[in-house]
């Protein structure tokens, strides 16, 4: 069993509020869906005493599978760094030092929402987490969300999350 987080983070954008529809800049570009693909703008508070790294991840719940489907992932964030600008989830836009993780459209870096036709609006869970460990260690780029959520096992100060929303119109 694992320790819950002492802290909860902030996590906002100037894209969108919380639980409110994600802007066609930042819906994924294939498979039906005519967005721009662009990660989102975010910042958040101040992290904990103790923080060494971030990790950010964007998560699905909803898709119609039985593990949920994910869009990003970024790892080995210096602490110092309180927001990201629109577009780092693209990989060599991301900052020094951090990775990004293979997504399960089997990419590297960001790939916005595009749920099924048909389907209610998905929610888009933008989770910030504040890591007692400087890196990674063996993450490399083909990390998964499955294996991310093994390696923050004990090692999460804090955490904080966003949620967009989107369906297809």
């Amino acid at each position: 069993m694992t320790t819950p987080p002492t802290a909860t983070l902030v996590l906002a954008s100037a894209d969108f509020r919380d639980g409110e529809t994600m802007p066609d800049r930042l819906i994924y570009d294939g498979m039906g869906c005519t967005g721009a693909n662009t990660s989102p703008a975010l910042e958040w508070s101040t992290v904990p005493a103790g923080t060494k790294s971030l990790v950010l991840t964007l998560h699905d719940p909803d898709a119609p599978t039985t593990v949920g489907f994910t869009h990003w992932m970024l790892y080995d964030l210096d602490p110092k760094i309180a927001k990201l600008d629109a577009g780092a989830g693209k990989n060599g836009h991301q900052p020094h030092g951090a990775a990004h993780g293979l997504n399960d459209f089997g990419e590297i870096g960001y790939d916005g929402p595009c749920p099924p036709p048909g389907d209610p609006p998905h929610r888009y869970h933008f989770t910030l987490y504040a890591l007692d460990v400087p890196k990674l260690e063996g993450a490399g780029h083909a990390l998964t969300f499955a294996r991310l959520r093994f390696m923050l096992r004990g090692h999460v100060l804090a955490e904080g999350t966003l949620t967009g929303r989107y369906g297809r119109r």
